[in-house]
């Protein structure tokens, strides 16, 4: 490693054996020289967290919402961490008189509001796992994990509880009590009571412990505060247990990551919460936020005023993923596609003079101050005028936004990486490091990481250029899957998580992520795709003999190249009066569109999710085979010598499928 690395090696690589591949050296980050930063004394729990914020910024405007008059919405009202604080003792006294005590299990289902955030906090009180429910893992998800998890008392956004009741009767034999965020309707009141179950407004649900005081049990730093459904592989979601140490072991790490960096956070930072609380990535922002006392304000859950709510809210810190970020960046690009000559002139000398000045060391603060004031300042403020930090998690980041964005944002650009068994924290890219354009940064000084050979994909973590599967050690990491030691067993080993990600080290210490191990990859909105599983579900379909399917984490849907049935299709072509052998009918545009609309025929019959589906097809009259190097001798896909030999069709695919209208 160069010498302005910034991991330094705390254990030798070692050889590969008979029964195991070789292993890189482990890594942990520059700043954790001197081991990993300790917890705040007497922080064992989440609710230590919120507990000693209160204690120390009781008059500090904690949550914040829009205020929306006549329709229109209007300034943010506060409700401080005191106020806060005495919502959340009411509402946990409320939650174990319906008899639900620690060790429960708690749902929530809906967008971020601040009672969202009061219920986990009341879930942090009195020692229970706060489950978050969410439909994007797929039908039936809900019932699922309410199920799976024994979810006895459930809250929910008004707008769900439809949803909700569709998990009846089955989640009936666990689920006793539910609480609306806003209404409940009497038709919704009645249903509930037919299936034996109370269901409350928020209102009535506070008033249900008014008078009554529970003891806060003790919580220890190995009790699981929440379990995080997450998709990741085929089958039903996996329940995620994350304890009270991995979350406070990633708040010292990130902190001391951000002290090292002069970017720590205060008192007075503020915090737009629009990315799911049922997810970790916002889950522990928001905690880190908590920590230090700063201000969360929610979006009213558009993302088509998500912008408006920011330029209202002005916020500090910004977290994003690569989707949201694609939009602005977007966005400014028309702007200025549609400014005169002259604006346009203006714009790109001061990009180029910037940028240039940033590939040379300087800050971005400092690297061209007359440009941000003069020509980037509007682009400030359409991010609200305050922010300082640009977080980006959840999938890659395109390489030319984000160096856009470094430029024209006027404020950092961090990319990260991390999952839901490590606590989302893992890398992080540094502020002002241009180098690191394009990776997800180095460790953050909360884990150990090595790199282990996958040989069968040709990926050696002792050759000059390491390249391995990600694994990683420490205390952030997950306590297992509920219910599934099976599954616990083939990530867990001798203490290493392995993540199924294929890095590369980079001389200065990040981490490039350039593949995945199984063939299951992660689209740009974030979802898992499980290929093999799809291309059975397709190839079920009479019209094909044989599908590859593609997708990458730049883009958010799949495309495929399909070995179409020659009985099939010669049989559509007579009917459908087009003439030719079988190699021009593949050609054929109204073919492709035949075959498109069978793929989506059988993807609803077998209640594919929406990301399943394929937007775009590509007909090829040669199966494939091993001629062409596509396929093994036992007839597995060769997915990178797939995808090198149909690039280009690949390429036009996503052009085209990309175009408006398309």
């Amino acid at each position: 490693m160069a010498e302005q690395s910034y991991i330094i090696k705390v254990e030798e690589g070692t050889a590969a054996t008979d029964d195991k591949p070789s292993i890189g050296p482990v890594y942990r980050s520059r700043f954790a020289e001197n081991g990993f930063p300790a917890p705040i004394p007497g922080m064992n729990s989440c609710w230590d967290i919120f507990r000693m914020s209160v204690e120390k910024y009781p008059e500090n405007p904690m949550l914040g919402r829009r205020q929306i008059v006549d329709g229109k919405a209007g300034k943010y009202v506060w409700q401080t961490y005191k106020q806060v604080y005495d919502t959340v003792i009411k509402v946990g006294n409320s939650i174990r008189s319906c008899g639900v005590g620690e060790g429960g299990k708690c749902g929530i289902y809906g967008a971020n509001c601040p009672e969202w955030i009061m219920t986990m906090e009341a879930c942090n009180a009195h020692g229970l796992s706060c489950v978050p429910l969410y439909d994007t893992l797929g039908a039936g998800a809900v019932e699922f994990i309410i199920c799976h998890a024994e979810v006895s008392i459930a809250f929910v956004e008004e707008k769900k509880i439809a949803e909700l009741f569709k998990t009846f009767p089955n989640s009936t034999k666990y689920l006793r009590t539910i609480v609306s965020f806003g209404k409940v309707t009497p038709d919704q009141k009645a249903e509930a009571e037919k299936h034996g179950l109370a269901i409350f407004t928020w209102e009535e649900f506070i008033q249900l412990g008014e008078n009554k005081q529970y003891d806060l049990p003790i919580k220890k730093k190995n009790d699981i505060c929440t379990i995080m459904y997450t998709s990741g592989t085929t089958g039903d979601p996996k329940g995620v247990l994350i304890s009270n140490e991995s979350i406070i072991t990633l708040l010292a790490g990130v902190n001391s990551l951000l002290e090292s960096v002069n970017e720590q956070l205060t008192m007075n930072d503020v915090y737009i919460s629009y990315l799911p609380l049922a997810h970790i990535f916002d889950r522990v922002i928001e905690e880190l936020f908590i920590s230090h006392g700063a201000s969360i304000g929610f979006w009213r859950g558009d993302v088509k005023l998500l912008v408006e709510d920011l330029v209202e809210l002005k916020p500090s810190i910004f977290c994003a993923v690569p989707r949201v970020l694609d939009r602005i960046y977007s966005g400014l690009q028309q702007k200025i596609s549609e400014g005169n000559l002259l604006k346009k002139t203006l714009f790109n000398v001061a990009y180029s003079f910037k940028f240039y000045n940033m590939k040379n060391g300087s800050n971005h603060g400092e690297a061209s101050p007359f440009s941000d004031k003069i020509v980037f300042s509007q682009v400030k403020e359409r991010l609200g005028g305050n922010l300082r930090i640009i977080l980006s998690g959840a999938a890659p980041l395109s390489a030319h936004v984000e160096e856009f964005l470094r430029v024209v944002a006027c404020c950092h650009i961090m990319q990260g990486y991390g999952l839901t068994e490590t606590c989302a924290g893992t890398f992080a890219s540094l502020p002002n490091e241009l180098s690191m354009l394009g990776t997800v940064g180095p460790p953050v000084p909360n884990i150990d990481v090595r790199l282990e050979s996958v040989p069968e994909m040709g990926y050696d973590a002792l050759a000059s250029t390491p390249r391995g599967e990600i694994c990683l050690r420490g205390k952030t990491l997950f306590a297992g899957y509920h219910k599934r030691e099976d599954l616990t067993n083939e990530v867990m080993v001798d203490g290493w998580f392995h993540t199924g990600d294929i890095g590369e080290w980079q001389p200065n210490g990040s981490m490039k992520v350039i593949d995945r191990k199984k063939n299951i990859f992660k689209l740009s909105q974030g979802e898992y795709v499980a290929v093999e599983n799809l291309e059975n579900v397709y190839s079920s379909a009479s019209a094909v003999d044989s599908i590859w399917v593609y997708g990458n984490s730049f883009e958010s849907f799949l495309v495929a190249v399909v070995n179409p049935n020659n009985q099939a299709i010669e049989r559509w072509a007579v009917d459908n009066g087009v003439s030719g052998d079988f190699e021009s009918i593949c050609k054929n545009p109204k073919a492709k569109e035949y075959i498109l609309g069978e793929l989506t025929k059988t993807g609803k019959e077998k209640q594919l999710k929406g990301f399943e589906f394929i937007k775009a097809v590509h007909l090829e009259h040669a199966p494939f085979d091993m001629e062409r190097d596509l396929l093994t001798p036992t007839f597995k896909k060769k997915r990178p010598q797939l995808l090198k030999y149909y690039q280009t069709v690949v390429d036009d695919m996503y052009k085209s499928a990309n175009k408006p209208n398309a």
